[in-house]
């Protein structure tokens, strides 16, 4: 009597259930659509860290220019506000409350 294997047709239909999305073969096949998910996950977590490097990218020039407008250059306005605002709020700041760099004042 054949022997069958139940966990293995769960972990195949698990790994198909998540590349459903895929174009042609992966989201069929188990053998490409295990390699293409594992690509795919790598992928997204090089990505989640690139983004937040290219956010960082677009705060500082952003601070940089609201707090030119007020008589300072961006190095003297984050170190006079010694990290209590992180840049994400900072620049949010910038665009939407300009008053609060008017009181970091050298």
């Amino acid at each position: 009597m054949t022997r069958v294997r139940y966990n293995l047709r769960k972990r195949h239909k698990k790994i198909l259930k998540q590349t459903k999305g895929f174009r042609g073969s992966p989201s069929i096949l188990y053998r490409t659509g295990n390699q293409q998910l594992m690509k795919a996950l790598q992928n997204g977590f090089r990505s989640r860290r690139l983004r937040r490097r290219d956010f960082r990218g677009v705060w500082i020039p952003r601070i940089n220019a609201k707090s030119r407008q007020f008589g300072m250059n961006y190095n003297s306005f984050i170190s006079s506000s010694k990290g209590i605002i992180n840049r994400k709020i900072l620049a949010q700041l910038a665009i939407y409350d300009s008053e609060i760099f008017s009181n970091y004042k050298i």
